[in-house]
């Protein structure tokens, strides 16, 4: 887990960027010149303060942003596939949660097809904290680019599932410690 004792910064948009607006999943287009203050950056997104709204912004994105982008996990290729796809899952966040989806136990399954020797077809099975967030779709992509970004995996499909619903038992340790839920 990633630690998320960070202290919010300011910044100005240096170019025209794609945002997200949080907590809707709304596409918006954040201008250059608007002031904003940067409350996470965790994984492979930046979570913003914009005029009193949270925005999210792809890592990406990052030098619109005038920030560094964020440094990706080294995935050990000696590893096995599905090792290799937990430890990629953990560069996804939620944007209201400074925990990880793998911590916060929002991935229930991982099922790894092979379609040949290098190539892999992988079905990952999820929840969400609450059955209406708007962010669902938004993470459910980040899901899919993150496992498609691996070396072996050719196809991925996302599976979102309400059953048995998300609750804080499902969190790691770490994770409810971070959030201080125990």
């Amino acid at each position: 887990m990633t630690n998320s004792k960070q202290q919010p910064s300011m910044t100005i948009v240096r170019e025209d960027c794609p945002a997200v607006l949080v907590p809707t999943g709304v596409d918006i287009e954040l201008k250059k010149g608007t002031e904003v203050m940067v409350t996470q950056s965790l994984g492979a997104s930046f979570t913003l303060n914009v005029y009193g709204n949270l925005v999210r912004v792809a890592n990406k994105h990052a030098k619109a942003l005038g920030l560094d982008p964020l440094p990706l996990p080294e995935i050990p290729q000696e590893a096995n596939l599905e090792k290799q796809i937990y430890t990629i899952l953990r560069t996804c966040y939620d944007p209201e949660i400074p925990v990880n989806i793998v911590d916060l136990g929002l991935i229930y399954g991982c099922e790894i097809s092979p379609m040949s020797k290098f190539e892999n077809h992988v079905k990952i099975t999820m929840t969400l904290t609450a059955p209406g967030c708007g962010m669902g779709p938004v993470l459910l992509e980040d899901v899919k680019r993150s496992v498609l970004s691996l070396d072996k995996v050719v196809d991925s499909e996302v599976e979102l599932v309400f059953d048995p619903p998300w609750d804080r038992s499902m969190m790691s340790e770490e994770a409810a410690l971070t959030l201080g839920v125990f």
